[in-house]
C-alpha cells in the first residue's frame, strides 16, 4: 500500500532582498485564492502574500522576489509611526494636540492650552507615558460613543447590548447578531462627524443586518455625513494607526 508523502509544513514567512534591504514578507495559505496575492497593509506595513493550497514554497518565493522593488515603493508610503510620547503631536478629534509630561508624580491626565497649542498634559513617570495616554484616550471615545449611541437609539427606538472598544485593524466598526456594537478606539483621532458617521452605520444595522439599498436608505436618514465621513475616512483613516 502506497505512502503518502507528508508535505513539510509552510515557513511563517519568506525573506526578500531588494536594493540592500531585506523585506519580511508573511505567508498566508488559502484554500479559496486562485492565485498568488501580494499586498501591503497601509495601517501596519506589514507585508502579506497570499497563495493558494497547491503552490509550492519556492514559486511563492520567486514570486516575491520578483516584487521587490513594488514591495520597497509600497513600504516607502506607509506612514511613519508616532509613538505616545513627550512632545510628539497626535490628532484628538481631529485637531492636533501636542503630548507634554508636566512631573513625575502621578496625576490626571487632561487638556490645556499653552498659548495657541493644545496640549495633552500628562504627570506620570516617563515610562508610563504611553500607557497613560491610550487610556485617557480610550476613556474619551468611550464618552463620546456613548453620547453618539444615545443619541441614534432616540432616533431609531432601540439601542445595541453592549459596546466594545478595542484596536481593530480591518474595520472601524462592526455590529453584531446580537445586537452588540465594537468600534476602534482610534475614531478619537477622527473628526467628530466620522465618529458620528460609524455609530449611525453601525446601529443602522441593529435594523439593518445588511448593506442593502434599504441599509444605506436608513443611514442617510438618520446621519447628515455620510459622504463627508466616508470620504474623509477614504483619505486619511490608513493615517489613524501610525500613532501609539
Amino acid at each position: 500500500m502506497p505512502i503518502a508523502l507528508l508535505r513539510r509544513p509552510d515557513p511563517d514567512h519568506l525573506e526578500v532582498a531588494h536594493a540592500g534591504e531585506t523585506f519580511r514578507v508573511c505567508l498566508r495559505r488559502r484554500p479559496a485564492a486562485r492565485r498568488l496575492t501580494l499586498r501591503v497593509s497601509q495601517a501596519t506595513g506589514e507585508v502579506i502574500l497570499t497563495l493558494p493550497s497547491r503552490t509550492a514554497i519556492p514559486t511563492a518565493q520567486r514570486f516575491a522576489e520578483s516584487h521587490g522593488g513594488w514591495i520597497a515603493a509600497r513600504l516607502a508610503r506607509v506612514p511613519a509611526k508616532v509613538p505616545f510620547a513627550p512632545g510628539a503631536v497626535l490628532p484628538l478629534r481631529g485637531v492636533p494636540h501636542r503630548i507634554e509630561q508636566r512631573g513625575l508624580r502621578s496625576g490626571a491626565t487632561r487638556i490645556e492650552r499653552v498659548g495657541e497649542e493644545a496640549v495633552i498634559s500628562v504627570s506620570c513617570e516617563t515610562d508610563f507615558v504611553a500607557r497613560r495616554v491610550r487610556d485617557w484616550l480610550q476613556r474619551e471615545v468611550r464618552a463620546d460613543l456613548a453620547v453618539a449611541v444615545a443619541r441614534y437609539a432616540a432616533a431609531l427606538g432601540q439601542g445595541p447590548t453592549r459596546i466594545t472598544v478595542r484596536d481593530t485593524r480591518s474595520r472601524w466598526g462592526s455590529c453584531t447578531a446580537r445586537g452588540e456594537l465594537n468600534f476602534s478606539w482610534r475614531l478619537i483621532l477622527a473628526p467628530p462627524l466620522v465618529l458620528d458617521y460609524l455609530v449611525a452605520h453601525e446601529m443602522a444595522h441593529l435594523r439593518e443586518m445588511n448593506h442593502s439599498p434599504r441599509f444605506w436608505a436608513l443611514v442617510g436618514e438618520i446621519c447628515p455625513n455620510v459622504d463627508e465621513a466616508e470620504a474623509w475616512l477614504k483619505r486619511n483613516g490608513a493615517s489613524l494607526h501610525r500613532y501609539g
